[in-house]
């Protein structure tokens, strides 16, 4: 190998290897943010269960924190979340609107997930639940508007995404700027009511099996230069002709 392109290789293999370095501790970096956000939403949902007039104006602050409601479901204007698996299986959640005394905002609450063939159609009236006593539930944030229409256009009340205005627009009055997942046990026989949907997973993600990757490349990287300048410095060694020995003189 010439000089020259030894040279570039090595410069080149340095250089992926510190931009591996620096990758790995960027997965790293983002596994650290991941706990602090797990922590936060563990000390949120494990927290004891307050009123809505005591959660955080702010509603990035209010997200994931236990709430205590007390109201009644109107089902007249209950409106269907499409597109939902549980288990691999296809179904609907539904988001049926929560109303409370002295209240003219109401709360949608996502009751939960039944099964539907075509993860779009569903019989309304077979899950209604009975008026509770009060509603225990987890404070959600709605999703990005998006891009595209939100409602199904051949299948009126059924939504493709949390997007409040679009939900908004389908009610009669004002809407929260968040909704609740119901956490409550539901009342009634277990065939003829929603499954609750889970507290949000807090795993760790890919982050650190990524970081290890990136770090393995940065020592592939590094290892193979060093093998090639070693393996080059040794060729050069045993190209070095020893001077001759001088003969004795007479």
């Amino acid at each position: 190998m010439a000089r020259r392109t030894l040279t570039i290789f090595l410069v080149i293999a340095v250089i992926i290897g510190i931009g591996c370095v620096r990758l790995g501790f960027w997965q790293l970096d983002r596994l650290a943010q991941r706990r602090a956000a797990n922590a936060l939403v563990a000390g949120r949902i494990d927290a004891p269960p307050v009123s809505l007039d005591q959660l955080p104006a702010d509603t990035s602050q209010s997200r994931y924190r236990r709430v205590i409601l007390h109201g009644t479901f109107d089902y007249e204007h209950e409106l269907v979340l499409g597109g939902r698996t549980r288990n691999g299986s296809p179904g609907i959640n539904f988001l049926t609107p929560f109303r409370m005394p002295g209240r003219d905002t109401a709360v949608l609450i996502n009751r939960g997930w039944v099964y539907a063939p075509d993860a779009m159609t569903v019989d309304l009236a077979r899950w209604r639940e009975p008026d509770q006593p009060e509603l225990e539930g987890i404070v959600n944030s709605f999703h990005d508007p998006g891009t595209g229409v939100a409602e199904m256009a051949d299948h009126p009340g059924v939504y493709r995404r949390l997007d409040q205005a679009a939900l908004a627009a389908a009610l009669p009055y004002p809407l929260a700027d968040y909704y609740v997942m119901a956490v409550s046990p539901p009342i009634g026989p277990i065939d003829s009511v929603p499954v609750r949907l889970p507290p949000p997973p807090l795993d760790e993600g890919p982050h650190l099996s990524y970081a290890l990757q990136w770090f393995s490349f940065a020592l592939i990287s590094f290892g193979g230069a060093g093998a090639v300048w070693w393996g080059r410095r040794e060729d050069r060694e045993q190209r070095i002709v020893p001077p001759a020995p001088e003969l004795p003189r007479a």
